[in-house]
């Protein structure tokens, strides 16, 4: 357990500070870059950075569910979306630093508590384990499609990542489904949806 405590602390340095690196092409690769103004600028940069943020939150959340799931597929299933996640940020990073903004300073502490967070839901058991990851995607969706509806219409760019990840957190959520995850109690994906309006929030401004 030490061993393996080490190898996450040590991921969740990599996934905070380091930059990451996608296998699959980014999204927006053939998408002209359009002018933007500077208001228009700071606004997309910002949704981007709260979605780069959610996918620190991923990989953090993952990496906890991951280490206490009891079932060897349940954790496999959780190392892949962990894996495609990283894809995640290295799209959001890129189009972040185009926009010529920042990450969220924030970042180390969404990963913390979301790490913890995600241990204690793989330890209540895996089909809690993955209701959690399946409801969190579910989330997640619906903030991609409320950020796809507030960036300028001429962030084509930032735009085709954000379909593209849409549709990976999708086929996450069902995944989970069909791996056995049970549908959360209505008080816990209330709370989970107050707490992501703090989260989304603070990462808007820092």
């Amino acid at each position: 357990m030490i061993d393996q405590l080490i190898t996450e602390f040590d991921k969740g340095l990599r996934t905070v500070f380091a930059g990451s690196h996608s296998v699959r092409p980014h999204p927006d690769r053939s998408v002209a870059d359009t002018p933007l103004d500077a208001q228009e600028k700071h606004h997309a940069a910002a949704l981007m950075r709260i979605n780069h943020s959610g996918e620190v939150c991923a990989q953090a959340l993952y990496n906890g569910q991951a280490l206490t799931a009891r079932n060897p597929e349940t954790e496999a299933a959780l190392r892949q979306a962990s894996q495609e996640e990283t894809e995640h940020l290295a799209w959001c990073e890129k189009r972040i630093a185009e926009l010529g903004s920042h990450k969220s300073l924030l970042n180390p502490i969404w990963y913390s508590g979301s790490f913890a967070l995600g241990a204690l839901a793989g330890a209540l058991g895996d089909k809690w384990n993955l209701g959690f990851l399946a409801e969190t995607e579910n989330q997640v969706g619906k903030h991609i499609e409320n950020h796809l509806s507030r960036l300028p219409a001429s962030d084509t760019k930032s735009r085709a990542v954000l379909e593209q990840m849409k549709i990976d957190e999708a086929k996450h959520a069902t995944t989970a489904l069909d791996h056995g995850g049970a549908e959360l109690p209505a008080p816990v994906k209330l709370a989970m949806k107050m707490a992501s309006k703090v989260f989304t929030t603070a990462t808007y401004r820092l």
